[in-house]
């Protein structure tokens, strides 16, 4: 465990600068110390604020049980009137009095490593935000604290922005916890809708959409298309953005009156071959990140390829894991146990079964499939005796099981007196003799709540325990199965080797694929390194069979005679590239143009070794900027010194 806690030696991306630069590196790495030095006095303060000197839970004038739920769970600990002296001393509002409370928590005792980093001045205060936000919140202990790790060692010596940290963190979070991913992105998809909220400026407002990734970058690129097609007018003098604003408004207020052509969009979408055979392996669309599923579903929405999804059957899982008749499939649960699998006299109703009825856990407001429902109540009763995860036959008596259950709820007894039932008190009684026997009455309604909430708790954990297993066995059953053994595969030939014949033809059918219909283009193969992801090679599958025929092998493409390269190297530069190379920039090549010469033509090559790919605004600047020098090594490497003599590296983003 001793590794996974160690912290990455402190190492700065760059080197303090002298005059008035380096004023600002030192002044930003204070500032950086600082804020870690305030963290942690918040959680000690925090830490002399303990939530047990509050009213408790349904005591008269705790705090609600909704407000309570809502809390994070870093703050449950913390008395609810720590942020109000947060307030006065800081000047600050309730609600960032609690924000500072919950990330100083959170930075302490889930992100110490980034905490530390802080405070030596690796990272600033920005980076903290995609740590926090994905990293933080994964449950597992040992996987975040390696995550965590790995990320700041990833960060040790390279200019990395939030943005490029955010994308990291995301990729990496999609590899390492892909299922608690995709529980995310279901909830997300519920949670899509339209909202405007006013700008900063009077009159105007922001118009936001939460879409899926795939439909926002063809909503952002289609209107794109419609603004670069209307006819060119040297009167109007509307910028792009303005005219992506007057189309948007004409297809969706004015659709019958608009004459917009039709247009096309292009994404690009990158896959590892174990995506595309079922496998969880994080995806790219126009840059990204998303979940496999989401890139398998568009493709086959696009090609018609019906590319296998955690929906397939699992076939192959070794009888070791679980037992005959529970076999479960990659995603779908309502699609195990069919309402047919019992006979008709002794099939149990929707949600319940022979130990009572089960509650399904869903989120509020969600109507319960009755396929799932029954799927949910039949895999509560076979854990609760002992029928998962292959334990063969029960070592649990049924009926003691079911007596067990029947006596956190003991049915009425008609004999016992209500409070109705009570006789009166007697009228000559004294008066405190009324007093106390109300104090009597309310100390043992008091009981009787308590026993109520310990019955309703320990049924909540027992569900809570039955949940856990149920999904231990269903995570084992998955690992065992085609999608779970292409996920763990090391290399595209190991993943090939473990995915079924129906996936190996679905892939096939797609690589065959030429552009028209849903493609702009036919798909690429990426040929990497294994080790560290380079790029080796761009090819298709028939060049990739003619190599294979003719043993002549895959290369980079030569060198083009004239100023462009040709289409072969100018796919190859940009799938080496990707986005700018400049340090710490995110924007995407543009599609046709940018490629640099770092020797001008024609004294230096039109060759992969001598072309970059950069963003408008860097490209200018590489030119046009006084005192800046760019260096690209035949690897691709890309070395960039200021006027000032700092200087930063970066290299081709790796696959």
């Amino acid at each position: 465990m001793d590794d996974v806690l160690t912290a990455p030696a402190p190492v700065s991306p760059v080197g303090l600068s002298s005059g008035p630069l380096g004023e600002v590196q030192a002044a930003d790495r204070e500032i950086s110390r600082q804020t870690a030095r305030r963290a942690r006095a918040v959680a000690a303060f925090a830490a002399t604020r303990p939530a047990s000197a509050d009213r408790a839970q349904g005591e008269p004038g705790a705090m609600s049980g909704e407000r309570w739920a809502r809390r994070a769970a870093v703050l449950r600990p913390v008395s609810e009137w720590a942020a109000q002296e947060l307030v006065v001393a800081l000047s600050i509002s309730t609600e960032a009095a609690e924000a500072l409370l919950e990330r100083s928590l959170t930075l302490v005792h889930r992100l110490p490593l980034t905490l530390d980093a802080l405070e030596a001045g690796m990272l600033h205060p920005g980076h903290l935000w995609p740590l926090l936000d994905k990293v933080a919140p994964i449950a597992d202990d040992a996987i975040r604290a390696s995550l965590e790790r790995d990320l700041l060692a990833w960060m040790a010596g390279r200019v990395t922005t939030p943005a490029q940290l955010g994308d990291k963190v995301r990729r990496e979070v999609l590899k390492r916890d892909a299922r608690s991913a995709a529980d995310r992105l279901a909830r997300a998809i519920r949670e899509r809708g339209v909202s405007a909220r006013p700008d900063r400026v009077e009159g105007m407002s922001v118009v936001s959409a939460l879409l899926t990734t795939p439909e926002a970058a063809a909503l952002v690129a289609a209107l794109g298309a419609y603004a670069d097609a209307l006819p060119a007018d040297p009167a109007d003098g509307r910028s792009r953005g303005q005219k992506m604003a007057d189309c948007l408004l004409d297809l969706v207020l004015r659709p019958g009156e608009t004459d917009l052509p039709p247009v096309q969009v292009v994404l690009s979408v990158i896959a590892p071959l174990g995506a595309l055979l079922g496998g969880d392996q994080p995806c790219e669309i126009d840059g990204q990140v998303v979940p496999a599923e989401t890139v398998r579903a568009l493709l086959a929405a696009l090609t018609g390829h019906p590319l296998v999804t955690t929906a397939a059957p699992v076939d192959g899982a070794p009888s070791d894991t679980a037992a005959t008749d529970t076999a479960a499939t990659d995603t779908a649960a309502a699609d195990t146990a069919p309402a047919g699998t019992a006979p008709a006299d002794t099939a149990p109703a929707a949600g319940r079964h022979d130990l009572g009825p089960i509650e399904v856990p869903v989120w509020p407001a969600v109507a319960v499939d009755p396929e799932f429902e029954r799927w949910w109540t039949d895999t509560v009763r076979r854990v609760l005796i002992e029928e998962l995860a292959g334990r063969g036959a029960p070592s649990l008596d049924p009926a003691k099981v079911e007596a067990v259950w029947a006596a956190d709820h003991p049915p009425p007894d008609p004999a016992s007196p209500t409070r109705d039932d009570t006789p009166p008190a007697d009228a000559d009684a004294d008066a405190d003799d009324g007093w106390w026997a109300r104090a009597d009455q309310a100390i043992q309604d008091a009981g009787d709540a308590v026993l109520a909430a310990q019955q309703a708790l320990g049924r909540a954990h027992r569900l809570v325990a039955t949940a856990q297993r149920a999904d231990a066995a269903d995570e084992a059953a998955w690992a065992h199965s085609p999608a779970g053994r292409v996920t763990a595969a090391p290399d595209a030939l190991t993943a090939l080797a473990a995915a079924t014949d129906q996936a190996r033809q679905a892939l096939a059918g797609l690589l065959a694929t030429t552009g028209g219909g849903g493609l702009a283009d036919r798909p690429r193969l990426v040929l990497t390194d294994a080790l560290t992801g380079a790029l080796l090679a761009l090819t298709d599958l028939p060049v990739l069979r003619r190599a294979a025929t003719t043993g002549v092998g895959l290369r980079v493409p030569g060198v083009t005679a004239g100023y462009r390269p040709g289409a072969a190297l100018d796919r190859h530069v940009r799938a080496r590239d990707r986005r700018c190379r400049f340090p710490g920039c995110r924007r995407r090549v543009p599609r046709t143009g940018e490629l640099d010469h770092a020797v001008p033509w024609p004294a230096g090559p039109t060759a992969a070794g001598n072309l970059t790919g950069y963003c408008t605004g860097h490209h200018r600047g590489k030119h046009q900027a006084p005192g800046w020098r760019h260096t690209l090594a035949p690897d691709g490497t890309l070395t960039v010194t200021t006027p000032t003599g700092l200087t930063a590296v970066t290299t081709p983003p790796p696959y």
